[in-house]
């Protein structure tokens, strides 16, 4: 069975394509949105989801979320005494939504397709795929995240039309700009900020309510600072019904507020507002349309919900944004629908799908400063982004100096000038004949394909010799060698099973209140944990079912919130 999966920053999906529709499949909770969060516990075992995201604020330094942004780079987050990439912390949550789908299927999940923002790089889709066989799935297909936009909404079965998608989720930006035309959805732009999202904006709000309160120059205990980003969190999500929000926080016996309004939350965001409209520039340029040329414009993202965003794609467009699918699901949804043309389900028609390459790749060369001077560093783009995959083109280079015996390729990714500013990607050293500087040319060939494998061929003119170089590892990805080995770990670690979910959550969220609390609320709070410990102990189902919801619904009534909805 293949599922469709959205691996997102703040919350995760998992969808199937059954009976001629796309299905979103409700984790072990009963919600569509699993948290992006992964936690150690106590006795050494991982918690993926709900119970995580509890932990976050009381367990700070035993648990993680937000790894997404470091996808296909070597940074590691230490859990207790572990240590873990950001595949692996994945990974886990890939494995949480295979079990999950599972339980609702009741058949083994062996494949699924994988969305990916659009402006992901080379090394971010190779650790994605990591993650992927990490968790025990083959990742034949990974869909960048607007195209799945466009397939959940059904464009493709429409007539022939220009659309953009606006993907705005918990970490990452993305922008695409699709035609149809003859059955063929063509991705002509693409272009994104892969550290700008719903996070950055609850970030704001966080950052302002320390200065507000006269705490932003104190060194606040990890805690606090967890605290304080979730009730930035309520306050964003608020702000997308109400006027007006306010955030406070208790801490050190004392009480800090800070109440704001729909137009002050805009003002201050306005330096985020401007960091979106350039790559909506950037795409719309490199597509050459103009914005009166869209049929539509799409939302995607949970993100999208905050009503300013909504009032500058209208502003910049001149028309209201389609929103008809709930933003927050449209991604999984989409990738069903990928996952039910691969299986060829009867019910969906063939649909030919072209894409780009969201960046430029090219080499590092020298110029030419005086007659007798050059200078190294400079970028020479081959391939350049936004162009259609799969592509090859190719670039003649000469020796720079007299009796040159050798020749460095060293081929990078990037839009900036100067090779120092872009990715490295690999490097190639060709012998070359020593002959006097400029008579020993080169005809380098860059060839992408689907898969976003690159490969570079470079020809020799006067010998017809021939080298290969084809980018497979990169900076910041593990090799073959350190995927076999961490499997082999990763399949000692307990994961916390399926069926304990909501005992688990409930008790890390009980934990959580109890925290907070003082006085007699928080002694309520207290016996309410010591009963349900002593149901949990029991091991009666019955017993510890009527236990857990009247903690839950105790918790319900300190915090006014309902979590098993």
């Amino acid at each position: 069975m293949i599922v469709g999966i959205d691996l997102g920053t703040t919350n995760s999906l998992v969808a199937v394509w059954r009976d001629g529709k796309a299905h979103i499949i409700p984790n072990a909770l009963g919600q569509a949105l699993t948290p992006s969060c992964v936690g150690i516990m106590d006795d050494g075992s991982i918690s993926v989801g709900a119970a995580a995201r509890e932990r976050l604020q009381t367990h700070p330094l035993q648990t993680a979320a937000l790894f997404k942004r470091y996808m296909g780079t070597n940074r590691s987050t230490q859990l207790g005494k572990q240590v873990f990439r950001a595949e692996e912390l994945s990974s886990f949550v890939l494995r949480a939504l295979k079990a999950d789908a599972e339980a609702y299927l009741g058949e083994p999940v062996t494949e699924a397709i994988i969305t990916v923002p659009a402006y992901f790089s080379d090394a971010q889709r190779k650790a994605t795929r990591i993650a992927g066989e990490l968790a025990g799935l083959k990742v034949e297909r990974l869909l960048n995240e607007p195209t799945a936009a466009a397939l959940a909404y059904g464009l493709q079965t429409k007539d022939e039309s220009k659309f953009l998608v606006f993907d705005l989720g918990g970490g990452t930006f993305d922008i695409s700009i699709l035609e149809l035309f003859e059955g063929v959805m063509e991705v002509r732009a693409s272009a994104g900020d892969n550290s700008l999202g719903g996070e950055d904006f609850a970030d704001l709000l966080r950052k302002n309510f320390l200065e507000k309160n006269g705490l932003h120059k104190t060194e606040l205990p990890p805690e606090f600072n967890q605290r304080l980003r979730a009730v930035a969190e309520r306050a964003k999500c608020a702000l997308s019904d109400a006027p007006e929000a306010k955030m406070q926080l208790q801490a050190d016996g004392g009480t800090h507020e800070w109440t704001l309004t729909q137009e002050e939350f805009h003002k201050l965001a306005e330096p985020l507002l401007e960091r979106l409209r350039q790559p909506i520039e950037r795409a719309l340029r490199d597509a050459r349309i103009m914005p009166a040329e869209l049929d539509a414009v799409v939302l995607a993202g949970g993100a999208t919900r905050m009503p300013m965003l909504r009032r500058m794609v209208s502003r910049m467009f001149g028309r209201f944004p389609v929103v008809d699918l709930n933003p927050d699901e449209v991604v999984a949804m989409g990738a069903a629908v990928q996952a039910g043309l691969k299986m060829r389900d009867a019910a969906l028609d063939e649909v030919v799908m072209t894409d780009v390459s969201p960046y430029t790749m090219g080499m590092e060369v020298s110029r030419q400063l005086s007659p007798k001077q050059h200078a190294g560093g400079y970028y020479s783009p081959i391939i350049e982004r936004n162009s259609v995959v799969p592509v090859s083109r190719v670039s003649r280079v000469v020796t720079v100096a007299d009796n040159q015996k050798e020749l460095a390729l060293r081929v990078f990714q990037g839009e900036s000038a100067m090779v120092a500013d872009n990715v490295f990607l690999g490097e190639l050293h060709i012998p070359v004949p020593p002959r006097p500087a400029g008579e020993v040319a080169l005809d380098i060939r860059f060839t992408y394909d689907v898969n976003g494998l690159l490969e570079a061929e470079v020809l020799v003119l006067e010998t017809g010799a021939t080298h290969t170089l084809v980018i497979q590892e990169n900076p910041g990805v593990m090799s073959e060698q350190d995927i076999r080995e961490r499997l082999a770990f990763l399949q000692t670690i307990k994961i916390h099973p399926r069926d304990q979910a909501q005992n688990r959550t409930t008790m890390a969220r009980a934990e959580r209140v109890y925290q907070q609390l003082l006085g007699a609320d928080r002694d309520y709070v207290g016996d309410a944990i010591a009963a349900f410990r002593g149901a949990l102990e029991s091991q009666e189902p019955e017993r510890i079912r009527n236990v857990r919801k009247e903690v839950s619904r105790l918790l319900d009534q300190v915090e006014g919130v309902s979590l098993f909805e």
